[in-house]
């Protein structure tokens, strides 16, 4: 999970549209502005870290185990199934993200992301639970 982790968070590396469009909307010198810019990216973090331990995590340990002996794109299959119902959960559930459109755009935002980091962890957990051939 640390690498598919440390993956997530090089993705962050590029923000989300959502930190650029409330990060301009936001200049330093206003202090009437809603928001500090510094707090924009702080949300940023937040939503990698919560992304991590809500929808990658679960996702990776139950597509690994339902793959079990299928092959690391069965395996990353799965897990990208369940992140997939896990993050609509999440930011239709929890977060009440009502607008259509809005849901579409953070969907696929945490979805592109989340599949390149589940991507490594697949590789990684194939190529850990390949058994060793015989000499």
């Amino acid at each position: 999970m640390h690498l598919s982790g440390a993956l997530l968070a090089l993705t962050f590396l590029v923000p989300p549209a959502w930190a650029l469009d409330a990060y301009g909307a936001a200049p330093a010198g206003d202090p009437t502005a809603d928001v500090p810019p510094f707090m924009i990216f702080l949300a940023a973090l937040l939503a990698c870290v919560t992304f991590h331990v809500m929808v990658q995590i679960p996702s990776g340990l139950l597509g690994s185990w339902l793959g079990r002996n299928r092959g690391a794109l069965v395996s990353y299959a799965f897990a990208l199934t369940v992140a997939g119902t896990l993050t609509l959960a999440f930011l239709w559930g929890v977060l009440r993200v009502g607008n259509v459109a809005e849901l579409t755009d953070l969907w696929v935002d945490f979805m592109a992301r989340g599949s390149l980091a589940l991507a490594g962890y697949a590789g990684l957990t194939s190529l850990w639970a390949r058994p060793s051939r015989p000499a």
